[in-house]
């Protein structure tokens, strides 16, 4: 394709500019004829405000899905993925069968939560049910760990100033904890488009840690260097390590938990990661606003308690492009080379007529997670054998991501 891609970024990090600049890409203004926008989701909310807005043409694309706030709110993802469930056990779907207990057996990956102050009644009413139990509050629309606190008798919600919504979720208080430390994993999900579902892993996440070691003690509670691992606080902890940020990869941590717990246990505890990010985006894709302009790389964080069970905690619409190290800034580099590659292939001016199946070679260090129209022509195809008694094989979806319950449910 002719001529040279025009971009425009509100977000001025050299992790984002060294790459347009690697490609010979032309930077140009907001006001001038751009084709890729890299902006932040301020900017979006005008780009595609009712008032403000302006139609993109077909050779315009932009970082975020309108309505991306769906998954990255605290308090909606919590809401579509309680109607996304609610909708599967209508539906009578294995994926929403629960245990004894009532808990759902695939569906249970979100801590207990509650928004305030609209579910205040409710969550009392839990509290009260396990009075010694430890929640955290988080202000909905805030991220690098502002606002937020825990607490562990109902006379401290009084911190919370009714002007402000909030989620209150049951703290998950047994982390895993390596070196005595807690830490939650940071990893990379790309999607392309949400009707189909296409969404991609980047290999390379990595782990936050905590600078202080973890304790439950009820005097320690305030101490949000034992409790938060957040790099924006950990920072400013005395016991902050600058040369590797408090930071390991996600390969360090599945070597360590294959030689601590072994190697099918570890697999099984990937495998459910997968698991949640592919259920989580399934939940939002019926409320997306799935514009074909755009694509989105989420910062999900997930933590693992002490079972080996992992935890959605939170999606982030923007996950930081500040590198904190050098292995940091490598890191960041590689995740926005790689995401331009899949998103602009080529290096080409866009054209949100593309094929959203890019060629292996072209995805670097993203893997295919789950392939909603590749996954349907499957189920159709085994449907079709098994009704002509043909063997059904064992060909399996790319990036199955745990198939759970039974082959075929949860695609």
């Amino acid at each position: 394709m002719a001529g040279k891609v025009k971009w425009v970024t509100d977000i001025e990090k050299s992790v984002l500019i060294n790459n347009f600049e690697k490609r010979e890409w032309i930077q140009v203004t907001e006001n001038d004829d751009w084709n890729f926008y890299w902006m932040s989701i301020q900017t979006i909310r005008n780009v595609f405000s009712v008032d403000t807005g302006y139609r993109l043409s077909d050779d315009q694309m932009v970082n975020h899905f309108p309505n991306h706030y769906e998954l990255t709110r605290k308090d909606l993802m919590i809401k579509n993925i309680k109607r996304y469930r609610k909708e599967l056990e209508k539906e009578g779907s294995p994926l929403a069968e629960k245990d004894e207990n009532g808990k759902y057996i695939y569906l249970d990956f979100v801590p207990v939560t509650f928004m305030l102050p609209a579910d205040y009644n409710l969550f009392v009413e839990e509290f009260r049910k396990n009075p010694s139990s430890t929640w955290i509050m988080k202000p909905c629309g805030k991220a690098q760990g502002k606002g937020i606190f825990l607490i562990n008798k109902l006379s401290q919600i009084k911190k919370w100033s009714k002007d402000t919504a909030y989620v209150i979720s049951l703290y998950i208080d047994n982390p895993l904890l390596i070196g005595g430390k807690k830490f939650d994993l940071r990893l990379y999900v790309l999607v392309t488009t949400y009707r189909p579902l296409k969404c991609y892993m980047y290999k390379l996440g990595f782990c936050r840690f905590c600078t202080v070691k973890y304790t439950p003690s009820t005097s320690e509670l305030d101490n949000m260097f034992v409790h938060l691992t957040n790099v924006a606080i950990q920072k400013h902890g005395d016991d902050y390590n600058h040369v590797h940020g408090g930071k390991w990869t996600v390969s360090n941590l599945r070597l360590y938990l294959e030689s601590t717990r072994g190697k099918e246990v570890t697999s099984r505890l990937f495998d459910q990661i997968h698991w949640i990010v592919v259920q989580s985006l399934k939940a939002v894709a019926p409320v997306m606003n799935n514009d074909k302009h755009c694509f989105e790389c989420y910062g999900y964080d997930i933590i693992i308690d002490d079972k080996l069970k992992p935890w959605l905690i939170e999606v982030n619409a923007s996950p930081s492009l500040t590198s904190s190290t050098a292995n940091d800034r490598i890191l960041k580099y590689n995740l926005i080379n790689d995401t331009l590659n899949i998103v602009t292939p080529n290096g080409d001016i866009p054209d949100c007529r593309w094929n959203r199946s890019p060629p292996r070679e072209a995805m670097g260090n993203y893997q295919v997670l789950y392939d909603e129209e590749q996954a349907q022509s499957e189920n159709a195809e085994r449907d079709l054998r098994s009704r002509s008694g043909q063997p059904l094989g064992s060909k399996g979806i790319k990036g199955s991501a745990g198939v759970r319950p039974a082959v075929a449910t949860w695609k």
